[in-house]
């Protein structure tokens, strides 16, 4: 059976026969600043350091960190890494790479850089969409005063707090050219850290957080769908994790969705399970290394794995 990309970030490999696969999470840790890493597992819910939690890629591009990495393989086995490169940057990271150990020269997408009043490019992912074989790379950006009626207030909330974040998003085919930035998500309420989901044949899933911070904070996760990837999705779900929790990332274990969070309050990974992406629930429990933050869960060859951990690091 031919590989789908159903998710992004989630490569599900349907070899032929019943060869072996290894679950994948690349992730960073502190700032960014050492770039990216990868944990893996063999079910899902524990996870171990890869090379003993070593960096394969240092940044290089934007203001040289490496956060929120979000990893897809492409139909002809390439897997393309999109990141967060700064606090306050107008654009993103990207480079490619055909086992995940060398890679190419790392790009800065200026995606942006049109809007003259953006203040920043957080938490790219990047999906593929096999109907129409493209790729949509999505970020959330605040432009104050774009969406008023939601924006912060206080004049004596910093910079991060007075952000009132929607979704955009470029396609591309090729990664040479990009379409302009357009608006991907507005659900009425700052938000950020979406990641996608092909769910059925005309049911793209969102999993998102809901950033508003004022009068209440909520910090939680929220479910949109849309018939196709670049939406228009429709209202936002109850919440359907904790709050304080960001960067969801899911695997479909079994018969089951497997969405993953960081607890970034509380220095830890958690998780929620779902059958079919709308009624959701708390658990299972998870393990992943101290230090590990918001990442991008897929699944690879054993052989691809195996190659990590003894591959050249940078």
């Amino acid at each position: 059976m031919r590989s789908m990309i159903l998710a992004t970030g989630l490569a599900l490999q349907a070899a032929s026969g019943t060869a072996p696969t290894t679950y994948l999470f690349a992730h960073f840790t502190g700032n960014g600043e050492k770039g990216l890493h990868f944990a893996a597992s063999t079910d899902g819910l524990t996870w171990t350091a890869v090379a003993g939690g070593r960096s394969f890629l240092t940044p290089s591009v934007g203001s040289r960190l490496l956060r929120d990495p979000s990893i897809v393989q492409g139909p002809d086995g390439v897997f393309h890494l999109v990141w967060t490169t700064g606090w306050w940057d107008k654009g993103i990271g990207l480079a490619h790479s055909k086992d995940l150990v060398e890679w190419s020269e790392q790009q800065f997408l200026p995606v942006m850089a049109h809007e003259p009043e953006a203040q920043n490019c957080w938490a790219p992912e990047i999906f593929f969409d096999e109907d129409r074989d493209r790729y949509l790379i999505f970020w959330a950006t605040s432009i104050p005063g774009r969406f008023a009626d939601t924006d912060p207030k206080d004049p004596g909330l910093s910079r991060g707090d007075r952000a009132n974040h929607r979704m955009y998003f470029v396609e591309t085919k090729d990664f040479r050219t990009f379409s302009d930035a357009k608006l991907l998500y507005d659900g009425g309420f700052s938000v950020i850290d979406a990641f996608m989901i092909r769910a059925d044949r005309d049911r793209y899933v969102m999993i998102v957080k809901d950033e508003t911070l004022r009068p209440t904070p909520r910090k939680h996760l929220r479910i949109v769908e849309a018939k196709r990837p670049e939406g228009p999705y429709g209202q936002a779900s109850g919440p359907v994790s904790p709050d304080w929790v960001e960067g969801p990332s899911a695997l479909r274990i079994g018969a089951d969705w497997i969405a993953y969070y960081d607890e970034y309050t509380r220095k830890r990974y958690g998780a929620i399970r779902s059958r079919d992406l709308r009624q959701w629930e708390p658990g299972p429990a998870v393990h992943f290394p101290p230090g590990t933050r918001h990442g991008t869960a897929f699944t690879v060859p054993a052989a691809t794995a195996a190659r990590l951990r003894g591959g050249r690091l940078q």
